[in-house]
């Protein structure tokens, strides 16, 4: 699997993990992903959904092209948010709100 652009893992696994070193070891509880120029819409699909099978509760597709953040959360819940919209991380990164309008300020 891939490993995400940007990554959180709550407080309480990074304790009970212990000392990492290198890349975390699993999903992160919510991983973004950047797409770039090479990328096709069915890879960024692929490697959102590797990331939620493999236990993450959330990942972020940030499209600049597009000017678009995708929520993933689930295979059943998934919202393409624009710059009027905000990115809330309610559930897997407490108190977090980005307005998508900052990704591309």
């Amino acid at each position: 699997m891939h490993a995400p652009d940007a990554a959180f893992v709550s407080r309480e696994r990074v304790e009970k993990a212990g000392r990492v070193e290198g890349y975390w070891h699993g999903a992160p509880d919510l991983g973004v992903g950047v797409v770039s120029s090479g990328d096709t819409h069915t890879d960024v699909v692929e490697k959102a959904l590797a990331w939620l099978e493999a236990s993450s509760r959330m990942v972020l597709v940030v499209d600049p092209g597009q000017r678009t953040a995708t929520v993933y959360r689930s295979r059943d819940d998934i919202r393409i948010l624009t710059e009027g919209d905000a990115i809330d991380g309610a559930g897997v990164v407490p108190g977090w709100e980005l307005p998508v309008a900052e990704l591309f300020a």
